[in-house]
Formats: C-alpha cells, sequence, structure tokens
C-alpha cells in the first residue's frame, strides 16, 4: 500500500480500500433500489405498494420472470462503466458484482444458475473481453453459485445496437442467439438468472430470454449493473 496505494476507481483519489470509490465519486452515481416495479425494477418516485407494477409490465408483461439493476446509466456512471466494458478491469467486476448482489438479492433465491448474455467468438477476439462474464463470474463468487458461459451462445453476428430505436433493436438481434444443442438438458427445469452490464431498451436480453425458454428453462430473471431510465 506504500507503494501502490488504493485508489478510487473513477477519479483515482486515495481510498482507504481496494475495490472502492471516494465518497464524492460514489455520492455522484444514482443506486437503485425500492420503492420499485415488482416485476422489472422501474423505480417510482414513491411507494405505491409492495406488489406495484409499472404501466409497461401491465401493458405489456414482459418475457422475463423479474429483472432488477443496480444503477443508472447516465452521466455519472458512464465513464466508469465504458472504462470496465473496453478496459477488462477484473477490480472493476468485483466492485460492481457487489452492487448487483445487493439490487438482485431477491433474484438469487432459491439458487439459480448464472448465464453471462454472451458476444459473438469474432467480437470476443476483437475486446479480449466479456464484460457480462466477468460480471457473472463475480457475482456466483459473492453468492456461491454456479455460473455457465458456454450454454447460452450468440450464434448471429449483428450490428452494434448504438443509436438504434427500439424496434430496430429488437429486428437486430432476431435469432441471434441460442443454447448450445449438446447443452439444453442443463439448462431445462432450471432458474436462470440472466446477466448484462446495461439494459437499454431489453431487446438483448428478450432475445436471450427466448433462446433460454426454447430450450425448456422453467424461468428467467434478469439482473444488469446498470439501466437507461
Amino acid at each position: 500500500d506504500l507503494v501502490l496505494p488504493p485508489r478510487c476507481k473513477k477519479c483515482g483519489a486515495l481510498v482507504v480500500a481496494d475495490d472502492a470509490l471516494c465518497a464524492a465519486c460514489w455520492s455522484s452515481l444514482t443506486l437503485l433500489g425500492p420503492p420499485w416495479c415488482v416485476c422489472c425494477g422501474l423505480p417510482f418516485e414513491y411507494e405505491v405498494g409492495a406488489d406495484a407494477l409499472c404501466g409497461a409490465c401491465i401493458a405489456r408483461p414482459p418475457r422475463f420472470g423479474a429483472a432488477r439493476a443496480a444503477l443508472s446509466y447516465d452521466d455519472a456512471s458512464r465513464e466508469l462503466i465504458l472504462n470496465f466494458k473496453h478496459g477488462g478491469d477484473e477490480s472493476l467486476a468485483r466492485l460492481f458484482a457487489r452492487w448487483m448482489a445487493v439490487a438482485g438479492g431477491e433474484l438469487l433465491h432459491p439458487a439459480p444458475l448464472i448465464l453471462p448474455v454472451p458476444l459473438h467468438p469474432w467480437r470476443r477476439i476483437r475486446r479480449g473481453f466479456n464484460q457480462s462474464a466477468g460480471l457473472a463470474a463475480a457475482l456466483a463468487r459473492i453468492a456461491g453459485l454456479s455460473w455457465d458461459a458456454l450454454s447460452l451462445e450468440r450464434v448471429r453476428s449483428t450490428p452494434s445496437q448504438g443509436g438504434l430505436g427500439k424496434s430496430a433493436r429488437l429486428e437486430n438481434v432476431r435469432a441471434a442467439f441460442a443454447v448450445h444443442r449438446s447443452r439444453r438438458e442443463r439448462l431445462a427445469g432450471r432458474h436462470l438468472l440472466l446477466v448484462d452490464d446495461v439494459w437499454t431498451s431489453g431487446a438483448t436480453a428478450d432475445a436471450c430470454i427466448r433462446a433460454c425458454r426454447k430450450a425448456g428453462a422453467a424461468r428467467v430473471d434478469l439482473l444488469t449493473l446498470a439501466r437507461v431510465l
């Protein structure tokens, strides 16, 4: 610590422990929590009842069982998340997984199998790191659960979702994911927890969940680091 003292993972200021943020950077983040939609975790401005649903979930029930996110994806969190996504800093995965374990605590029981959203092999080679797999591995260690990065595959390479509208995002990832034929029995009848970094429109998660349900999964929940509100 004398030679390499712990520093804030966002601004580099000195902190008292590894894998932490300074007080200023921590207070700038918007952590998500109750009161929220019991289904998708959308925050409410005030308490509206323990089983309240948001308008979107009432109008069109989602494919997942329940979904939660630890942070709002905004100006304060964007740089930190992009540094992790494109830099592959495992210490950030440990920090983020702790926040996700708190936000998604109710989804960690009874013992789901954790699945990361996969990257297409060519994109994984170019990037050298699948951020969702990093989060899934760190979360599994914290929660004492199993995780599986092999069963769910991205079978079709697609352009980036950035800049696309919701309908275009849905079309972009249509049939892009599948469960490997030899591993369908592993997922059949199981409770799964899909893990990703940022939830924007939900198109990618929906395509992954569709593939898991087609393979026989009994229930699929969604837990992300951040959510665009």
